[in-house]
């Protein structure tokens, strides 16, 4: 208990610092101390205005979607007891994309782009779960083939929709398609939705914990495993969307962040939930921040970072599930 509670305090820790790092570093650096003064005050200063308009919301929405997508991420990996099970890998995330894409082909406003999302993760989920239910095989890598092929599937699509897109609707999407926060003034509504998928996946921590070790067990223990499947299918599959439409194509932190956990000791949901949570929206905090820095005052999509720190990563994973 005691080793959960330092882990939790270093995740709070790790998210502080980063929160701080993306108020104080950007085009113009800001000290610490006037940053944080500035959180708490208002004088209408021209950096007051840049953290409180700019940074700020920017900042909460990055950690509010790495947090929605590591926690997408542990569900997945629960569900297929597979560390490399993410919403990325088994093609949720690019079923969000291309709905996305297609509500901004047809010049949708932008209040449907959050439920085209959830409508294209929840048909991509149904796809991939509902073509390898006949074998009820949940361990196997059949399922993780049949994500891999739907999301190759999805990009083929997405290629399409960017192919037949207006010109000058074309780099606006481009740029969103890569992992973009750039217009992120709006953090309330990712944040709550985190929150409370947190708070709810706690209450279900006991039964997530016997599940990771099968659902055959898990059912022998009284365990509804049917019920269990379908709510992480859903939960899964709206934090995704929620992260897509907010975000972009954000790929593998849902990959590394629970692993990554798991790793340091958080094998308990009760703990990995929040810590994930925290761990994962710094994650994306910083990558957002060397995003907007690296080649100031120019910004790099944040998904491109993302993706230069997954792939070896996933690739590692990959070659160690192998050598078992």
């Amino acid at each position: 208990m005691a080793g959960h509670r330092r882990l939790l305090l270093a995740a709070l820790g790790l998210t502080t610092g980063s929160l701080l790092l993306a108020v104080t570093v950007g085009s113009v650096d800001i000290p610490a101390v006037e940053a944080i003064g500035h959180l708490f005050t208002d004088d209408g200063s021209v950096h007051d205005r840049i953290i409180d308009e700019l940074r700020l919301p920017r900042a909460l929405t990055a950690f509010a979607v790495g947090g929605l997508l590591a926690v997408a991420g542990v569900l997945m990996q629960v569900l297929l007891r597979n560390p490399l099970a993410d919403p990325y890998v088994l093609g949720v995330s690019g079923g969000a994309a291309g709905a996305v894409l297609g509500a901004m082909l047809l010049a949708l406003s932008a209040a449907w782009l959050t439920p085209a999302a959830v409508v294209g993760a929840l048909f991509s989920t149904l796809l991939v779960f509902g073509m390898t239910h006949a074998s009820d095989d949940w361990r196997s890598d059949r399922l993780l083939l049949t994500g891999v092929v739907v999301a190759a599937g999805w990009a083929a699509l997405i290629s399409f929709v960017l192919s037949v897109s207006p010109m000058q609707q074309l780099p606006g999407m481009l740029f969103w398609l890569m992992g973009d926060l750039g217009d992120a003034t709006a953090p309330g509504l990712p944040l709550t939705l985190l929150v409370t998928a947190v708070l709810l996946l706690s209450l279900r921590a006991r039964d997530l914990n016997v599940a990771a070790q099968g659902m055959l067990q898990a059912a022998a223990l009284g365990v509804d495993t049917a019920r269990l499947r379908m709510e992480l299918y859903f939960v899964g599959a709206t934090l995704t969307a929620a992260a897509v439409a907010v975000g972009g194509a954000i790929g593998f932190v849902g990959l590394i962040v629970p692993h990554l956990v798991r790793r340091v000791g958080g094998t308990d949901h009760r703990v990995l939930i929040p810590v994930a949570a925290l761990s994962g929206g710094s994650l994306l905090l910083l990558a957002d921040t060397a995003a907007r820095t690296l080649i100031r005052p120019m910004q790099l999509p944040v998904g491109v970072l993302t993706a230069l720190i997954g792939v070896p990563i996933f690739l590692y994973l990959l070659q160690r599930q192998a050598a078992r």
